[in-house]
């Protein structure tokens, strides 16, 4: 939404931006005339957390009343607009306030998806929750009532028109934006020694692995877990199998904020490692890209809810030349990363360990295969944001 924003003000449009308490902003948003930003506190009860079935449930539906409440409060504060672009996920009630607060006559309503919000909600309560199956049916609903849709795969544009009755759903797929762009070597080694230095981290050849993550209940973690055991398991019989025989070190850092990110930086903790550091850190914005682009390889964790999104993280990746291994999720996925070219897929974390065990085995002297991914993804980010913008979303928002 960030992006939709700049390029909206970089169009002519003047943008209201309404979005979360907390989430942080880059200057190329604060520092523009034509957005202003309205933030909003997020509801949420804390007891909301170690909650599952029924219980959440009440508590999700307390939490979106509140939610609604000052969604509603500060738009209508706002200048009447005549387009109104709503992201979902989150659902509820996101687009239904939206909708009743700004809907006039000649308002075009637009909604970017990037998941279906109810399949996040079955995460929690199974698929035949009466919560879930009532939530189907609104954004079913919601998705027919708009004047457009975007949507981030071909499989989510399919999706909508034959389950949901959209009459024609668009297809903008993530890509990077300027910011995110390959980095020399020099650069990316200036950016790294001091990320590690930050980090506590002391050691001369390190192989870098960035996961970027919002810590939300459809990245799977455990498997990052399973994988570290894995590959330090495997590490000690290779080096004990011959002489001088020694893995490079690496560092995993898993990136980002939220709610589940505590408890896992306490497992993280209690891995016993040796070749490999697994880490936690959030990144401010401005800060994030140059990270990103000093990584040798970039992991996905992402276990899509639906089957049917492309997290954004593999657009960020692609876009500073850095391949992705990727948890593997289905036909959609491919869409983006394909096996071999541009990245790897994995279902297990033995098949992660593996795939880091190959990858760095040879780390740095021979670099082919990572030479080799590098120069797929960095295909794989043409076109950037701007211009997939302006080819794919400019006409369906501005016509």
């Amino acid at each position: 939404m960030r992006y939709h924003a700049q390029a909206l003000a970089a169009s002519g449009v003047d943008v209201d931006l309404v979005g979360f308490e907390g989430t942080a902003l880059t200057r190329e948003v604060t520092d523009e005339p034509r957005i202003a930003v309205h933030r909003i506190e997020a509801p949420r009860l804390k007891i909301r957390g170690g909650l599952t079935g029924s219980p959440y449930a009440a508590a999700g539906l307390f939490d979106a009343l509140r939610l609604g409440y000052r969604l509603w409060r500060t738009l209508k504060r706002l200048t009447p607009p005549s387009l109104v672009v709503v992201q979902n996920p989150p659902a509820f009630p996101t687009l239904a306030v939206a909708r009743f607060s700004l809907r006039r006559r000649g308002v075009r309503f637009v909604i970017d998806w990037h998941n279906l919000g109810y399949t996040l909600l079955q995460l929690r309560l199974g698929r035949w929750h009466p919560a879930v199956r009532l939530a189907r049916w609104l954004e079913k609903r919601d998705a027919r009532r708009a004047d457009a849709n975007l949507c981030v795969s071909r499989g989510l544009a399919a999706f909508l028109e034959t389950r949901f009755g959209v009459a024609r759903a668009s297809v903008l797929y993530d890509r990077p934006a300027a910011p995110f762009a390959p980095v020399d070597r020099a650069r990316r080694e200036r950016v790294r020694q001091a990320l590690f230095a930050r980090l506590g981290l002391h050691a001369s050849i390190v192989g870098f692995v960035i996961c970027p993550t919002s810590w939300t209940e459809d990245e799977d973690f455990d498997v990052v877990i399973q994988a570290v055991t894995a590959l330090e398991d495997r590490i000690r019989g290779w080096e004990a199998g011959g002489p001088g025989r020694r893995f490079p070190d690496l560092v995993i850092l898993v990136t980002g904020d939220g709610q589940r990110r505590a408890g896992f930086e306490r497992r993280f903790a209690g891995l016993a490692a040796r070749r490999v550091q697994l880490r936690a850190r959030f990144l401010e914005p401005d800060d994030y890209p140059r990270v990103v682009g000093s990584a040798d390889l970039g992991l996905c964790l992402h276990r899509s809810s639906s089957g049917l999104d492309i997290p954004m993280k593999i657009a960020d990746l692609f876009g500073a030349g850095v391949p992705v291994c990727a948890l593997d999720y289905g036909a959609c996925l491919a869409e983006r990363v394909r096996h071999g070219d541009n990245g790897l897929l994995f279902s297990t974390g033995r098949q992660l360990a593996d795939v880091l065990f190959d990858l760095f085995e040879t780390f740095p002297a021979d670099q082919s295969t990572l030479e080799r991914l590098r120069t797929g993804a960095r295909r794989s980010a043409r076109p950037t944001w701007e211009a997939g913008w302006a080819r794919e979303a400019k006409r369906v928002l501005l016509g």
